[in-house]
């Protein structure tokens, strides 16, 4: 029986970020698939040998990587019959999907154009000329939100939602009656994500609690910046872990009971997903897309950008209020069943095979209610 093929390019765990954790989770799944062959080319290949030095270098790494990642598309995509492609936005989207969807158009492949940034809208008004028309090459545009759906029509580019995937079942929930003050923030230190408005909502918060502990999780070009704050907040027991491998970040998540985020833009955050896996209470700002998979008062409790007393009095309102505490974390317990396997599987099969002109109705047996691949 031929395997419909689909070559997924994109960041490899090299990178940090939630686009990343996403192309090792549909990778993952994808490859369980008997109908599918899938293969992978990372956006960021790791060269042999001597040419491997020339990574370490500054703009050189740049120059060196791009041209060995154009040659493996050059060599691979020719093979595939559907090639799934992630996107960032600004200079990530010109040196990554951008050769990839024009070498596969090249080739006459069909392309899935898969974009995650939350400053989609600044990219577009931004970079018109060369975003708009480049996004148009693609077959489908499929994005994680229903706030990304929006953002492209706007534009007038129809773009699909089809959710992250979070996998519940490798996530530990672990419910708290009794709620200690043990906040995390796990988000990648660029300004946009406003790791500081977490740090000065922190600051209100141990007054108040004097026991508090704050767990900042996390790596960028802001963390020398971060750390400072933290020092001129004069804030205690606040502890910088860096960068935590998937296979640690379920630790790092049970070992805290409250999820702090200060996003200025965004999207569909992963790390508020696996905090609704974990069990953890979520109070966040309003950027972009949370609106769209976080209900305030329901899920977690919002409060408006930039806003880091608000963040502080609703992060204390957990403590006084059990009940709203409770009822929050059941709730985003059950939000995660729409990013599960289950929830997703049926439409990246779909739109693969009716990309390549298949039928999946015509291949029973991989759909979800067979039994060798129902999803407990």
């Amino acid at each position: 029986m031929h395997r419909l093929r689909v070559l997924i390019v994109g960041p490899s765990f090299d990178i940090l970020g939630g686009q990343a954790v996403q192309v090792g989770r549909l990778l993952e799944r994808l490859r369980q698939e008997p109908a599918l062959d899938v293969g992978f080319l990372p956006i960021n290949p790791r060269l042999p040998g001597l040419l491997r030095k020339l990574q370490s270098i500054k703009f050189v790494r740049t120059l060196v990587t791009s041209i060995a990642y154009l040659l493996s598309l050059l060599t691979r995509v020719r093979k595939y019959d559907v090639i799934h492609i992630f996107s960032a936005s600004y200079f990530s989207f010109v040196i990554a999907p951008t050769p990839a969807i024009l070498v596969s158009k090249l080739f006459g492949k069909k392309v899935i154009l898969n974009y995650h940034s939350g400053e989609a809208d600044d990219h577009l008004r931004r970079w018109p000329r060369t975003a708009i028309p480049t996004i148009k090459l693609a077959d489908r545009l499929v994005v994680p939100s229903e706030y990304l759906e929006d953002v492209f029509a706007n534009f007038h580019l129809p773009a699909s939602p089809i959710y992250n995937l979070i996998e519940t079942d490798k996530f530990r929930f672990r419910k708290r009656d009794a709620l200690k003050p043990r906040f995390l923030s796990n988000r990648n230190f660029e300004a946009h994500y406003g790791v500081d408005r977490v740090l000065q909502a922190f600051a209100v918060i141990q007054k108040q609690l004097p026991e508090a502990m704050l767990t900042v999780a996390g790596n960028g070009p802001e963390r020398d910046k971060l750390q400072q704050v933290a020092v001129d907040l004069n804030l205690n027991k606040t502890t910088f872990v860096g960068r935590v491998e998937h296979d640690k970040i379920v630790e790092l998540y049970d070992s805290c009971d409250v999820f702090l985020n200060g996003s200025l833009i965004d999207n569909q955050p992963l790390s508020i997903l696996e905090a609704f896996a974990c069990g953890l209470p979520i109070v966040t700002s309003n950027a972009g897309g949370i609106p769209y998979m976080v209900e305030n008062e329901r899920t977690g409790l919002i409060v408006e950008c930039n806003d880091s007393d608000g963040l502080a009095q609703a992060a204390l309102r957990l403590f006084a209020e059990p009940n709203l505490t409770t009822r929050l974390i059941n709730e985003g317990r059950r939000e995660c069943n729409k990013y599960s396997w289950a929830s997703v599987r049926d439409q990246w099969l779909d739109l693969y095979f009716q990309l390549a002109d298949v039928a999946i109705e015509n291949r029973p047996e991989n759909r979800l209610n067979d039994k060798h691949h129902a999803v407990s």
